[in-house]
């Protein structure tokens, strides 16, 4: 199994389909949810994925928002079939990642259901429930990991 991290300039055109694909297949049909998942983030984010044979089998995707550049949001992050530790193991890559190379305070919108998930890695809620696209999320945050 590998893991790859690529920016959006890097990505090649197969790279790109697939990731979306992968998300639409997840977030849009499987949860039953239209939103707009192409926002333009994608163009600054750093993207994650692990693979075996060709197939993309977990994601993610992480950014500075411009509002707050001191701290770095992950977003999109699945796995293609549950149960298999897959979306553990993207997201430990992508935090290891991220303290090794440019530590700072990190927020997700989660969906409720996975508060436990992210927990698990050190993230704590910091908002009360709210609804995105008919779906229950909270905010939370783990704070910034200084480099050993």
């Amino acid at each position: 199994m590998n893991c790859v991290a690529k920016r959006f300039r890097e990505l090649t055109t197969d790279e790109l389909y697939d990731l979306l694909q992968l998300r639409c297949a997840v977030f849009v049909v499987e949860q039953n949810c239209p939103y707009q998942d192409v926002d333009g983030i994608d163009r600054e984010s750093t993207h994650l994925w692990l693979e075996e044979d060709g197939r993309m089998l977990a994601y993610l995707r992480w950014f500075r928002a411009p509002e707050d550049p001191g701290k770095l949001h992950i977003g999109r992050v699945l796995s293609a079939e549950r149960g298999k530790g897959w979306g553990a193991r993207v997201l430990k890559e992508a935090l290891q990642r991220i303290d090794s190379e440019s530590p700072a305070e990190i927020e997700i919108e989660a969906q409720v259901y996975a508060r436990g998930f992210y927990e698990r890695e050190g993230f704590a809620a910091c908002s009360e429930e709210f609804d995105l696209d008919g779906i229950p999320h909270l905010r939370m945050v783990r704070p910034r990991k200084e480099n050993d």
